[in-house]
């Protein structure tokens, strides 16, 4: 017998050109069998990283009308899964699906900066507000500059020892998510790695990354994405933190291989079916 189908509402912006945000999610989610009901917060001509430009059409107006037409439907979401969200009203429009289905896995990858800065649209309000939208999560997906924004702390000035990790991700979990997981950390070890906390086991966990010197729009989306879809398939927290870690990982090398211009973002199309494919996943450790 076929089993349930887990449907996510994907709350993040469009690009339609440089492989980021809703145009990685859906094609991720949907290769590990989980159905994505696209909320779009804007639709973009392209990422802001560099392209020109863009053409941006804002659809906040459009967010709640969505949500009250997907009640009005009986649908039933085991997951609201957010990304980047521009103004404060968009905050509490995803506030909103969260208290329609308060049952549903509850996901913020809280994309407000990266490389030690804050985004433009990025304000203090934002900040305030993010940290409340974090609050009501069961898992966030924040980089390195994210994170310390967060917490009120500088951008980290040197690698991370294990100990400031761990500090980070107990402080980061007691906002409120059950899971806290911080992307691309710079380790005292010399690695990169991502690294996690499970609060319902008291576990705290570590996946190193190869290092490659370039970097591409999307990959945050990406991982939140196999992190989301492997969750929600029956991967434990480790797991999926490998599964997405190594997918991740192939995809980057695949493109810096062929030497395409960064700003396109990761060769995706030619990496997807890893994704529907088993594999022994024992890289994650525990720190």
């Amino acid at each position: 017998m076929l089993q349930k189908q887990s449907l996510v509402a994907a709350i993040h912006d469009l690009s339609g050109f440089g492989r980021c945000s809703l145009s990685v999610i859906l094609p991720c989610l949907s290769a590990m069998g989980v159905q994505v009901c696209a909320v779009p917060t804007a639709v973009l001509s392209s990422h802001t990283g560099g392209l020109g430009e863009v053409e941006f059409r804002d659809l906040t107006d459009y967010i709640r009308p969505a949500l009250e037409h997907y009640k009005r439907l009986g649908l039933e979401f085991d997951c609201i899964y957010s990304g980047f969200l521009g103004s404060e009203e968009q905050i509490d429009h995803c506030l909103d699906f969260m208290k329609a289905y308060p049952k549903a896995f509850k996901v913020v990858d809280p994309v407000m900066g990266d490389h030690g800065k804050p985004y433009r649209t990025c304000t203090e309000s934002i900040r305030k507000r993010m940290a409340e939208l974090v609050s009501e999560a069961d898992l966030i997906t924040p980089n390195t500059t994210e994170a310390s924004m967060l917490l009120g702390e500088p951008f980290p000035s040197q690698p991370m020892t294990q100990g400031m990790a761990k500090s980070w991700l107990l402080r980061l979990c007691r906002l409120g998510p059950k899971f806290v997981l911080i992307t691309g950390v710079e380790m005292a070890d010399g690695a990169v790695a991502n690294i996690g906390y499970d609060s319902e086991r008291s576990a705290f966990w570590r996946v190193d990354c190869d290092y490659v010197p370039a970097s591409y729009p999307g990959t945050g989306d990406i991982y939140a994405s196999v992190i989301v879809g492997s969750l929600l398939t029956g991967d434990s927290l480790p797991i999926a933190m490998e599964r997405a870690t190594r997918f991740l990982e192939l995809a980057i090398k695949t493109t810096f291989s062929y030497g395409t211009d960064t700003r396109y973002g990761v060769m995706l199309e030619r990496n997807l079916a890893w994704l529907t494919q088993l594999h022994s996943l024992k890289g994650y450790q525990l720190m």
